[in-house]
This record gives C-alpha cells, sequence and structure tokens, in this order.
C-alpha cells in the first residue's frame, strides 16, 4: 500500500470518460487519490453552463492533497474541443504565418483565459512537429511551419506565454511527428531519418520549448529505427534519452493515448506500462475506454515503488505549479468572462488576415 495519498500509483494515470457528467466509476477512482488527471473532450462537453458544473464535480472529487488536473486538446484549426460560444481559432500555421511573435503570445494568453474560465489548467498544445510531409495525415497546419526555426521560435513564445497566464502547456509529439505518411491512431508510423536530421529538424522546436521551462511534453507513437529498432518512441529509453540526458528535461512526459493502434495493437497494458516506465515516461493518456484506464490503473499499481518515485515527483510538482489555479478558476473566483469572448474572436480574426 502507498504511505500516503500522494504516492498513489494512479496519480500518474490521466483518463477520458463518456458523457456530460461525471461517472460514479470515475469519481469514486478520483475521491481514492488513484486518478491524478481527466482529459476533456468535445463528447464531454454541451454548454458552458453544463462544462462549469462538470468541472466543478471533477475538482469537488478530488482529494485537497491531491488536486486533479483537468485537461484538453485546444490548439486551434481541427483540434479544438471548446467551440461555440468558445473563440473559434485557426490552426497555429496561421500564427506561423506571421512574423509577429507577439500575435502568437497574444493567442497563447486567450486559449489560457478561456480554459481557466471553466477550470481546465493543462493544455495539450502546443503542437511542435515540423510540418516537413504536405501527404502527412495527422500534423499538417496544426504545424506553426515548414521551418524547423520558426516552429521553434514560435513554440518558446507560445510556451511562454500560456504559462504565464496560468496554464500548462504541452510539447507534442516528441521526437516528431511532422514527417511521418501514416496516422499512429491507426497504425505505427515509421521514420527512417538518421539521428543528424532529427537534431537539424525534428528536435529544435522541443529544445526551445524546454528552454522556455515547458510544463509537459507527449511522446509520439512512431518508430525511429535508427536509434531503437524495436520499440516505438513512447517505450524506447534511447528515443526518451535525447529529451531526458541531452536535452535535460526534468518535466512530466505524458504518453500519448494507449489507445492508439500504433501501440494498442502490439503492446499488452502491461506491455504499455511497464515499457514507457522504462523509457522514462511519466504519466499514461488513456482517453476513452474505461476498462483499458482499469488495466493501466491495476498495471500502475502493481510496480515497485522506486519505478514510480520519479514520476510520482515530477507530476506533483506540475500539480503544484498548475492544479490550484484549475480549483480557483470554479470555486475561489468567479470566472473573469464567459463566452464568447469578443476581444478573442478579434484577435482570431487577425490570425486570419494578411499575412505580413
Amino acid at each position: 500500500m502507498p504511505d500516503s495519498i500522494h504516492d498513489q500509483p494512479g496519480q500518474l494515470l490521466f483518463c477520458g470518460f463518456e458523457g456530460t457528467s461525471l461517472p460514479e466509476d470515475l469519481e469514486r477512482l478520483i475521491a481514492e487519490g488513484r486518478i491524478g488527471g481527466v482529459v476533456l473532450f468535445a463528447r464531454n462537453i454541451a454548454s458552458h453552463s453544463q462544462l462549469l458544473e462538470l468541472n466543478a464535480s471533477l475538482h469537488r472529487a478530488a482529494p485537497a492533497e491531491v488536486p486533479l488536473l483537468i485537461a484538453i486538446d485546444q490548439e486551434g484549426g481541427r483540434v479544438q474541443r471548446l467551440r461555440e460560444p468558445w473563440t473559434q481559432w485557426p490552426p497555429m500555421r496561421s500564427a506561423g504565418e506571421h512574423a509577429d511573435l507577439e500575435l502568437t503570445a497574444e493567442v497563447a494568453t486567450a486559449l489560457a483565459r478561456e480554459l481557466l474560465d471553466v477550470g481546465i489548467a493543462l493544455d495539450f498544445a502546443p503542437c511542435v512537429d515540423v510540418d516537413t510531409n504536405p501527404d502527412n495525415p495527422v500534423i499538417g497546419d496544426r504545424s506553426f511551419s515548414r521551418d524547423p526555426a520558426r516552429v521553434a521560435e514560435h513554440a518558446r513564445c507560445f510556451v511562454a506565454a500560456m504559462q504565464a497566464a496560468g496554464v500548462a502547456a504541452c510539447a507534442k509529439h516528441f521526437p516528431g511527428h511532422g514527417d511521418t505518411s501514416s496516422d499512429s491512431h491507426f497504425e505505427l508510423p515509421r521514420l527512417d531519418h538518421d539521428l543528424a536530421r532529427l537534431r537539424d529538424v525534428e528536435l529544435p522546436p522541443f529544445r526551445a520549448a524546454i528552454e522556455a521551462d515547458v510544463a509537459s511534453l507527449m511522446t509520439a507513437h512512431v518508430s525511429f529505427p535508427a536509434l531503437d529498432g524495436d520499440r516505438p518512441a513512447t517505450l524506447s529509453r534511447p528515443i526518451m534519452a535525447i529529451c531526458r540526458e541531452e536535452m535535460g528535461y526534468d518535466g512530466v512526459v505524458f504518453s500519448d493515448d494507449l489507445e492508439m493502434k500504433a501501440v494498442a495493437d502490439r503492446y499488452s497494458p502491461e506491455q504499455l506500462v511497464t515499457g514507457a516506465l522504462a523509457a522514462d515516461v511519466d504519466a499514461f493518456l488513456v482517453c476513452r475506454d474505461a476498462s483499458l484506464r482499469d488495466q493501466v490503473l491495476a498495471q500502475l499499481e502493481r510496480q515497485p515503488a522506486d519505478h514510480l518515485a520519479v514520476p510520482l515527483r515530477r507530476v506533483a510538482e506540475l500539480k503544484r505549479r498548475y492544479a490550484p489555479a484549475g480549483r480557483a478558476a470554479i470555486w475561489d473566483v468567479a470566472p473573469s468572462a464567459s463566452p464568447p469572448y469578443p476581444a478573442h474572436q478579434r484577435l482570431a480574426q487577425r490570425l486570419r488576415g494578411p499575412r505580413v
């Protein structure tokens, strides 16, 4: 048994769920401290008032000693879970095409404000993949640019601004998903680049995000045979060593969703948990399937305590910095505003306007 609620292995598990209200089984796990965070999707959101109540119930369920982090993918463009009446942001390619880093900072600040107003304190953004493959089915205009240097400068600016506004950012998908020709939701992409190419193209935006003190990274379920001929990045110690040892990153690394076929069709829950922990990945995403959530939780709770100590420390630090902000937005203070946000709508129009 864990010595304290802070040591619950489930603090490393972030999960999604069906419906627009908190399921009873998930509420029980949260109350026991056995879930670290919840990830919201469009299927969970019916209206502004409903989302406020849902997030209040999520925060209420969590013990005060281990507050819940509520997360979302709110990038802009194709990947934004908050739709109308919230601001509809163009894809971040629009920001990258403007030679105006202050505009990118304004966008990140506005995104953070809309999230905090509903108690969300972790955004799985920005996507810092470099869009070098026009046929890439999953990245495309989610990327700031096809130029690594431009992606890096916008990534640095976005991360700094979002986190200054009180929301944790997440740079994804390490070490790079931009040059794939297949989608890891459905199969395992393979990139046959050597390390020199990775250092020149894929890695500079991650280095920039780390230099900006990014709160978290997310792995790619992508194979890089030049570094590891057996395992995708999420399970690969040689690949993740670039992040941890070469780049010196000591923040939280999230797996991408373990339900994605790139890994789910190849590995058991036990292999996913033990392999990712061995690779120095900290936290696990299970974005929909309650059965897989429970299997991953069971595997985490079987791990030796010394395998979990560093990941638990990293997640606890992430929560210390950001989880109280989400709770405060729901309970301690009234939201600063509610959607629509006219100033943010004007900002989105500037992004759509002429590139300069």
